[in-house]
């Protein structure tokens, strides 16, 4: 059975990074009196990031009731900053390789999907930034605040596949950085699960989480569909 769609995670797998998004992280709950260091917070990087606030502070605090009012708090500051950061940086670019991977994947008639922990207000910002809708690199986006469940739940996977008319999870592949983008596509039953050193975890932290493949680069992508 042929892939029919792949899907990308963005920061750390097909975008540059730097820890920029964990480093606003810190920097946001370090405004709200939380001084977290960011050897706790990256492990949460891929997450809804409703979902990374809390459970960041239970690391901090896990007897604390986690008011959900001051996690919406820290969300918006933590989002406000985000957008600021990606409409004004010269930094924000694609990985090596992944616009040439996503053009050759649509020559070979894969559609290419990108979905996010983000909120979409970001995911715009950084997909038009790049330009990646008007030259036609990507067919679909989805974040995780248009779900019902950010991951590791397969809402977005299932989303995307609805949206482009495919019902197998066995045409689909996911790629991403964490662990939770790796569980995100095998709780959606994907042929391939595809984890990149690119990002937030390095080859030794993504193999306890078995992704089918580990790879350095997005381009490998094309031998491991292909191979």
């Amino acid at each position: 059975m042929d892939i029919a769609l792949i899907v990308f995670d963005i920061a750390g797998t097909t975008v540059k990074d730097d820890n920029k998004v964990g480093e606003a992280f810190q920097a946001t709950l370090q405004h709200f009196g939380y001084d977290i260091p960011l050897e706790q917070i990256n492990p949460y990087m891929g997450y809804e990031k409703h979902e990374a606030i809390k459970e960041i502070l239970k690391t901090k605090n896990s007897d604390a009731a986690i008011d959900d009012a001051q996690i919406s708090a820290i969300h918006r500051f933590f989002v406000g900053r985000m957008i600021r950061y990606y409409e004004t940086t010269d930094e924000i670019a694609a990985l090596p390789d992944v616009e040439d991977t996503f053009a050759m994947l649509h020559e070979k008639g894969v559609k290419v999907a990108i979905n996010t922990g983000f909120s979409r207000n970001i995911a715009n910002v950084i997909v038009d930034k790049l330009g990646w809708h008007k030259r036609e690199l990507i067919d679909d986006v989805i974040a995780s605040d248009e779900v019902p469940r950010g991951r590791p739940y397969p809402d977005m996977i299932h989303q995307l596949m609805q949206r482009a008319g495919i019902a197998d999870p066995l045409s689909v592949a996911k790629v991403g950085d964490t662990e939770v983008d790796i569980n995100e596509g095998k709780n959606a039953g994907c042929r391939y699960v595809i984890g990149v050193t690119t990002g937030a975890y390095t080859r030794e932290a993504l193999e306890p989480y078995t992704p089918t493949h580990i790879v350095d680069n997005v381009s490998e992508v094309l031998n491991i569909i292909y191979s």
